[in-house]
């Protein structure tokens, strides 16, 4: 069986995360989904010029995961262009530096932020206070964050249930 795949580290989420041909109805588009992982990639080799082992680095995985990546993100984009297809950014093991992982108590979501000392933090979703700082390392299970940007959940195979998500 294949380990779990490591986190990757990004700079920070695209400016924009949806991108669509223009005179076509999103409707009856069809979408081609670039994870966070892949367009970091496409950003570090494309845009910053970086070698596959330096952007690797950067990354925190392996220069052939990297190829590989780059590779998916590629051939993502250039089915979108020559097709007509639509780009969603979305999911994917990504961790932001500088950027703290927080639960609500109220509705269970999770979400990251930068955390200062002088700001409360309030959950996104339902706007409530009762948040805690969450690690996600230390947990015992393995997390992911979902599309939606909460974490989908893992069963834990030795104890047979659910971890602390």
């Amino acid at each position: 069986m294949p380990r779990p795949h490591k986190f990757r580290q990004i700079n920070g989420m695209p400016m924009a995360t949806i991108y669509k041909p223009a005179g076509i109805p999103t409707r009856t588009l069809e979408m081609n989904e670039l994870r966070l992982d892949e367009m970091e990639a496409i950003r570090l080799a494309d845009m910053e010029g970086f070698y596959h082992d330096m952007a690797a680095e950067k990354m925190g995985i392996s220069r052939a995961t990297f190829g590989r990546l780059l590779e998916s993100a590629h051939r993502k984009v250039a089915d979108a262009l020559f097709n007509g297809k639509g780009l969603i950014i979305k999911g994917g093991r990504v961790n932001i530096p500088d950027k703290k992982w927080f639960e609500c108590m109220e509705c269970g979501h999770s979400f990251q932020m930068t955390l200062d000392s002088d700001i409360q933090v309030i959950c996104p979703e339902c706007m409530g206070l009762s948040v805690r700082q969450i690690d996600i390392y230390n947990t015992g299970s393995s997390a992911e964050l979902a599309p939606h940007g909460g974490f989908r959940r893992r069963r834990c195979r030795r104890r047979g249930n659910r971890g602390p998500f």
